[in-house]
């Protein structure tokens, strides 16, 4: 996947530069709003949000001048609510909904540019991300009048365990501390079934964090 060529290819060139430049290591943490563009056969499907967080570490590593590489690894609680008006497998031929969480761990190669170079300041980050679908439980219910409650099934036929997504962020530095406000994009679908729904990931979010120092 071109993909995570990329983003494996980032990280290498980050690990590379560590020994030869300032490097702020970081971490974060915030709650999300999570949602997913569901379609079936090209026609979407209506969905509800649920609620999430995340937490992880990043860092930023001078590229230049006000430029920054920014990658992050984090954990993120995913879900979506969705009806259906066309049959849906997964989760089931005969689900008339479903609901599910997802936890996810991410790997994001970001850009960030700093609007000012003075201690306080606005910045906006950009870039691709991988999401690896650890594991996942999902309640539906079926035409036959039954509700199932269950365990997310991942493989090569059904559930997909590696997606991939577009993040923004925007926030403000100061001091050491950061807030941002971000929003992930999904551009790979979570399902691998044929004929089966494309699923991608949504989710908007507030983050704090903190540098905790720098490093040669």
């Amino acid at each position: 996947m071109l993909m995570k060529q990329i983003i494996i290819s980032a990280l290498l060139i980050v690990t590379f530069n560590l020994s030869y430049a300032q490097v702020k290591v970081g971490i974060f943490g915030g709650p999300q709003i999570t949602s997913a563009k569901y379609t079936v056969k090209g026609k979407k499907q209506d969905n509800t949000t649920k609620y999430g967080f995340q937490i992880g570490t990043t860092l930023k590593v001078p590229f230049e001048n006000k430029l920054y590489f920014s990658p992050a690894a984090f954990y993120s609680l995913k879900g979506y609510k969705v009806k259906f008006n066309e049959a849906s497998y997964p989760p089931d031929s005969l689900a008339i909904d479903n609901s599910t969480s997802i936890h996810t761990f991410e790997l994001a190669a970001l850009l960030q540019y700093d609007f000012s170079s003075k201690p306080s300041h606005f910045f906006v980050r950009f870039g691709p991300s991988l999401d690896f679908q650890l594991s996942g439980k999902e309640k539906f219910n079926r035409k036959t009048n039954t509700t199932i409650d269950r365990k997310m099934i991942f493989s090569f036929t059904k559930y997909g365990r590696y997606g991939a997504n577009i993040l923004l962020h925007f926030g403000y530095e100061t001091n050491g501390l950061l807030i941002s406000g971000q929003y992930t994009h999904g551009i790979g679908s979570i399902n691998n079934a044929d004929f089966g729904p494309r699923i991608w990931h949504r989710a908007y979010g507030i983050s704090i964090g903190k540098y905790l120092g720098k490093k040669k």
